[in-house]
């Protein structure tokens, strides 16, 4: 929760002299909130919802609980898990972060902890802090928590889905699109749709991240649609009807991204690629409730086609790093040498991934020889 900055100052992107540095991920969503301030007068909140699994170990993984689904099993009284939960919940209070709930989640040992809306900068500080609570929490107690996308491949993943609210001191009117949106909605959803695919390696950093972003799994599938209450569209659309609460869930978003990365490419996305060119929402509301009923996955066709569905996510690590590295309104907004250098390191870890796994395969079958 710190800034990357040059010891003596040096000429930046606009020719004056400055200590900043152009691969520091907090600068770089201060610079896109910022930007969004000056020229539109917009500005953001942001909450998020962490989902973990707590460990009783790894190898073998065993789960601290095997509770099913969110019931009273999933937190008995006088519990480690309780304790910890509890625990958690009284420090994130003591520093000052809204906690709105916690409860058990779908797999085994899997838990949610919601904190409340702030602005970009400050919602990612929180979120930074609030994994760390629950990562030292929980080994305090002994036990492991892991972000990781998806630990069982028989149940739900584990996300960080975004919560982003819109606002602007001048009042939009109200979007032809979509009666529940005002334009400036509508337009900023547009972009943010435009740029999804391209998104997805910074909000799904990892090749472990596509295994979640699956359709028919809660995770918001794998079409770049949206939808009003609609778990199974990347972009779910809350409170639809209360102009004070009404957000964007974005739920390709998981606990292993870097949460300043994350908020700045869905910000500019939507400002950038749709508020600033007045991008008209042309993908129809794919409501839970609505006139097919239907996910985008189960849509034919030409059902999906009606609906201005005609796109997918990337559907693993290599399509999502070629969508970024093609995409000119997200280079323009964190420069060709984040890009690049992003690029780089993303590959790196992914290679060390690789060795790590193939060294432990040769282990296993070296042992059994």
């Amino acid at each position: 929760m710190g800034w990357f900055q040059e010891k003596t100052p040096l000429p930046g992107r606009n020719g004056r002299l400055t200590y900043e540095v152009d691969l520091c991920p907090r600068t770089i969503l201060r610079r896109v909130v910022e930007k969004a301030k000056n020229e539109l007068n917009l500005s953001f909140l942001i909450g998020v919802e962490s989902e973990f699994i707590l460990l009783k170990q790894t190898h073998p993984i065993e789960a601290v609980n095997n509770h099913g689904w969110s019931n009273s099993a999933a937190l008995p009284s006088g519990s480690v898990e309780a304790k910890v939960l509890e625990e958690i919940a009284d420090a994130l209070s003591a520093a000052e972060i809204e906690l709105q709930m916690y409860h058990a989640e779908a797999a085994p040992g899997q838990y949610e902890v919601v904190t409340g809306p702030l602005g970009p900068l400050q919602a990612a500080d929180a979120l930074v802090h609030t994994r760390e609570t629950i990562y030292n929490v929980a080994s305090k107690h002994g036990l492991r928590a892991t972000f990781a996308p998806r630990v069982y491949m028989d149940s739900c993943g584990s996300a960080a889905h975004t919560h982003i609210s819109i606002h602007s001191s001048s009042s939009p009117s109200p979007s032809t699109s979509s009666p529940n949106l005002t334009s400036l909605e509508a337009s900023f959803l547009a972009g943010l749709l435009a740029h999804l695919p391209s998104l997805t390696i910074l909000t799904l950093p990892l090749s472990a991240s596509y295994k979640r972003m699956v359709d028919g799994a809660w995770s918001g599938g794998t079409y770049v649609c949206w939808g009003t209450d609609n778990r199974e569209a990347p972009i779910r659309l809350c409170n639809a009807t209360s102009p004070a609460s009404r957000n964007f869930e974005v739920k390709c978003v998981d606990g292993t991204s870097n949460p300043y990365l994350a908020f700045a490419g869905l910000i500019a996305a939507g400002v950038e690629g749709g508020v600033k060119v007045n991008r008209a929402l042309e993908v129809r509301d794919c409501s839970a409730h609505g006139e097919v009923g239907k996910t985008a996955a189960e849509m034919g066709e030409e059902e999906r086609v009606r609906f201005g569905i005609t796109e997918r996510l990337p559907l693993n690590w290599e399509e999502a790093r070629e969508a970024f590295r093609g995409d000119a309104v997200l280079g323009e907004a964190f420069g060709e040498a984040f890009v690049r250098g992003y690029l780089n390191v993303n590959k790196v870890r992914f290679l060390i991934f690789v060795l790590e796994r193939t060294n432990w395969l040769w282990g296993v079958l070296f042992h059994r020889r």
